[in-house]
């Protein structure tokens, strides 16, 4: 499976981003989609996840509220949506995916994940 994330950028605190993940190589509804992010000096975490039916999603508390998930099978393409930003969500953002049993349930260990894109910059200025 090959993933290619674009979307990233520099916004203003308060502003908004759209970041999408275009998979290929596999049957998309195969596989679970997480977005995972790492700021500098700090370990990469869980954002965002989805289930492979996209009808289960999970967020960090960080940004509950704040930032969507969703996915599009006919597209083959996840999608974070990204609103009222904050400087600490300044990272690289990471797409990944893996092959999931259940259909309906949203990973956020990154062990599940067997594939990660090439991540895409994401900066928020104060």
């Amino acid at each position: 499976v090959q993933l290619q994330a674009s979307g990233g950028g520099l916004v203003q605190a308060g502003g908004s981003l759209r970041l999408s993940c275009a998979a290929s190589g596999r049957t998309f509804n195969d596989y679970a989609m997480g977005w995972f992010r790492q700021a500098p000096g700090k370990e990469r975490d869980i954002v965002a996840a989805i289930s492979r039916t996209g009808d289960t999603t999970s967020y960090a508390d960080s940004v509950k509220g704040r930032f969507t998930i969703s996915r599009d099978n006919a597209k083959n393409t996840v999608y974070l949506q990204m609103n009222s930003l904050k400087p600490e969500d300044t990272a690289v953002y990471y797409c990944a995916t893996g092959p999931t049993r259940a259909p309906s349930r949203a990973y956020s260990s990154g062990n599940v994940y067997s594939f990660w894109g090439q991540g895409t910059q994401v900066t928020v200025s104060s």
